[in-house]
């Protein structure tokens, strides 16, 4: 019998684990699923926590309900890669051999890499969003919160779902506008980029809707530190930003393990090809979602077309046959901007965000870098979509590789 491994159990190695589960034939082939954690969590649900649009009961589900029968998952923590000996080490002292492996060890947050991030302030006056945890902890602040300056800060790219930090402060416009407190509250986006997102065109879109909505924009804004004695970040050339209450979205690095395995690059980002998502040093490695290093949006929508791909090309790969180069970097994302209505924006490597109608040209019935309500409910929507089909390696009429059908340039 061959052995596939697959190591991390959110949304990229749960749907390699359906989506292979069907393709292989399992009386030649056993599939293993490692990770540490038995609870699944809707990682885009996090963002409506902090304003009592969701729960966490909401958000989180068992793994088990979502792994083939067939598969055997094995919760531990992963101690050690040895690509060259073609075993992993497990914290609960198992090895592990294989003969294929997928790395999908996604990404976590690191506050530890900002000096003065984590202190006396932090979950007090400083919070992040990224995590049930601490999703949970803004919501309860939030709701007791008078006003003052809320500033928003994203430390460094990338970071998972780029789009997320603009939907927080999108929605804070709204949450407390809905609690008669707006104008009590200074909202002001402080980021690296040069602008409001990495692509220029939805950059100026989404800069314009930060300024409609009395939303200040502080770009290219590096920090070195937090000043949490005189509640101030400041950055490497010495301007700083004043808060009373600080949203930050901390460095995002990819897995301990694989820093300790000596597989990634300084932020343990695996070196991966773009097209084939191979591993570029290991013949039998493949790399899937937020692991990678690729110049791809760290998201959901993008683990989901680079599974299509992937369960082709590694379908070819045990086969004996060349890989397809057909990963374009896609990524499609509703933007929630509050107040009812959302974006949505649909990009690869080559091509930034257009206007048209998605995903039927003409028809839509989503409008891309347009505010509707239709938007909004494709955001809301997707939730029962992750679950019920997505998770679970079902065809979804999107397209895997961007089209231009119904684009406008």
């Amino acid at each position: 019998m061959k052995k596939l491994l697959i190591l991390g159990g959110g949304t990229a190695g749960t749907i390699m684990a359906n989506k292979l589960s069907q393709h292989l034939n399992l009386d030649q082939w056993t599939i293993t699923l490692v990770d540490s954690d038995p609870v699944h969590y809707y990682q885009p649900g996090f963002l409506f926590i902090p304003f009592g649009i969701y729960g966490r009961n909401d958000i989180v589900k068992p793994k088990r309900d979502f792994i083939p029968s067939q598969v055997e998952l094995i919760l531990s923590e992963i101690q050690f890669i040895e690509p060259e000996r073609n075993r992993v080490k497990l914290a609960n002292n198992q090895v592990l051999q294989y003969d294929e492996l997928i790395i999908a060890t996604g990404s976590h947050l690191a506050p530890e890499e900002t000096e003065g991030l984590v202190g006396d302030g932090w979950n007090k006056t400083i919070f992040e969003f990224y995590t049930s945890k601490g999703a949970c902890n803004l919501q309860k602040f939030l709701k007791h919160w008078a006003g003052g300056r809320l500033v928003l800060n994203v430390v460094e790219m990338p970071i998972k779902c780029p789009v997320a930090p603009l939907e927080f402060l999108f929605l804070a416009d709204w949450w407390f506008t809905e609690q008669g407190i707006r104008d009590k509250v200074e909202l002001t986006f402080v980021t690296p980029l040069p602008g409001a997102f990495t692509k220029p065109k939805a950059s100026q879109i989404l800069a314009d809707f930060l300024s409609k909505k009395n939303i200040q924009l502080v770009p290219e804004f590096n920090i070195e530190k937090v000043d949490a004695d005189k509640s101030r970040i400041v950055s490497y050339d010495g301007k700083h930003v004043d808060y009373d209450v600080l949203v930050t979205v901390p460095t995002n690095m990819g897995s301990e393990v694989i820093g300790r395995s000596g597989m990634g690059d300084e932020l343990n980002f695996i070196p991966t090809d773009k097209h084939t998502l191979q591993s570029r040093k290991y013949e039998n490695v493949f790399v899937i979602g937020d692991a990678s290093d690729l110049p791809s949006s760290k998201a959901g929508s993008v683990a989901h077309f680079q599974a299509d791909i992937l369960t082709e090309n590694f379908l070819r790969h045990i086969e004996g046959l060349p890989m397809v180069e057909k990963f374009d970097g896609h990524a499609n994302c509703f933007i929630e901007s509050g107040f009812g209505k959302g974006l949505l924006i649909d990009f690869n490597y080559d091509i930034e965000p257009l206007p048209g109608k998605f995903p039927l040209p003409g028809i839509g019935p989503f409008s891309l870098l347009q505010e509707t309500q239709m938007n909004h409910w494709g955001k809301m929507m997707f939730r029962w979509v992750y679950w019920n089909l997505l998770l679970k390696g079902a065809a979804l009429p999107i397209e895997t590789q961007m089209t231009m059908a119904g684009k406008q340039r």
